[in-house]
């Protein structure tokens, strides 16, 4: 089998009035790459490459000749396809066309889990059993707590309630961004309307230094987390979270911001957290977070992707170390959840059941990719 062509679209959406901010950026409401790829036998796949920062600079590879790295090679074949993209990041070819570091670990990513989706297709068979079919039902939990200007604790509790009548019984909010103890007034009303026995996670986007952080487990500790995440400043976090964990019972994540396997890899020789959130779309694709879940469970470390429920429940799904995905129920703070997707699981009462489709069991949404959809190649 032979990739033909290769089809990328840009996805974004408007800002909404009030944009939603997490400790100290805001969180684009669309922003990714969709790639597609088509095949001499007929099938095709596609994958999602995802991204904090402007994608400018992903648009810029795919329109100085990119694809022509995909064209021709073999789509069963995701690990040499995968490890031909990666290297590229210390190919001088790479430099004299522009193609930045990040562009190129991104765009891996999305052409990655576009050929595991033709695989899964080709031996008609879904991805989550193809990687080990450990199960085939996930947790899910609601990511909420935004900051948004005007917003007051009322408003939040408004928000928390709203989630309760959709069924969610996992919740992880946002912190960081306010006063010490402004934010844990926050959490305090959260754990208040969700009630002693839900699923509560804390995420300050790495927001505080060291001492901040012991601080603020200490103040949370009587809420009960579930975990804690990527509290501690991006300079020094992977020995901040280490020294941390020294001295709080709460366990602690991260994973989302390492740019690579080796960096989460880094992350459990550590030894501080017990919960690895690395994401697919944006780093690695199902290739390398296939290897890192196996490291997991081999140091007896959980596995809660970061983004995108529907595709990182194939490997949540796969192992014993799978523990729960992530998900954005709120079409203002993530259309592409709402809208991409035309058969989409649903997720009823914390669960995700995974369908038996072959491949992602994922199919386009044609309307959601013209409505946000900008066409690169």
């Amino acid at each position: 089998m032979k990739i033909t062509r290769v089809e990328v679209f840009a996805l974004k959406a408007p800002a909404p009035q009030r944009p939603h901010w997490t400790s100290h950026f805001i969180v684009p409401t669309a922003n990714e790459i969709l790639v597609r790829l088509y095949t001499d036998e007929g099938i095709d796949g596609f994958g999602l490459a995802t991204s904090h920062t402007p994608i400018d600079f992903a648009v810029k590879a795919w329109k100085s000749g990119l694809a022509e790295q995909i064209v021709g090679e073999d789509p069963l074949a995701p690990e040499r396809l995968y490890q031909k993209l990666f290297s590229l990041t210390t190919s001088k070819a790479a430099n004299e066309r522009g193609w930045s570091r990040e562009a190129l670990i991104r765009l891996s990513a999305a052409v990655d889990i576009a050929c595991w989706d033709i695989l899964g297709k080709a031996a008609r068979l879904p991805l989550f059993r193809i990687f080990g079919g450990h199960r085939d039902e996930v947790a899910a939990y609601v990511t909420c707590g935004y900051y948004r200007d005007g917003k007051d604790n009322q408003e939040l509790r408004d928000e928390i309630h709203m989630l309760l009548d959709q069924g969610h019984t996992g919740f992880k909010t946002k912190a960081g961004g306010l006063p010490l103890r402004q934010d844990i007034a926050r959490m305090e009303v959260i754990r208040e309307v969700i009630g002693p026995d839900r699923d509560f996670m804390v995420d300050p986007n790495r927001a505080w230094d060291l001492p901040t952080a012991i601080e603020a487990a200490r103040l949370l500790e009587p809420l009960n987390p579930r975990w804690l995440e990527e509290p501690i400043r991006w300079e020094d976090d992977r020995r901040g979270l280490k020294l941390l964990s020294q001295k709080t019972r709460i366990p602690l994540s991260a994973g989302e911001s390492e740019i690579t396997s080796y960096g989460c890899r880094a992350m459990l020789e550590e030894q501080a957290i017990q919960i690895l959130q690395f994401d697919c779309t944006m780093m690695g694709g199902f290739t390398e977070g296939r290897k890192l879940t196996a490291l997991c469970e081999l140091n007896h470390v959980q596995v809660a992707p970061h983004h995108d429920c529907f595709i990182h429940a194939h490997i949540v799904a796969s192992s014993p170390a799978g523990c729960i995905v992530e998900a954005f129920t709120d079409p203002e703070r993530d259309p592409l959840q709402a809208e991409l997707f035309e058969d989409a699981p649903g997720i009823v009462k914390g669960r995700m059941k995974l369908k038996e489709q072959p491949g992602l069991g994922l199919t386009l949404s044609e309307t959601a990719i013209r409505k946000y959809g900008q066409r690169i190649i």
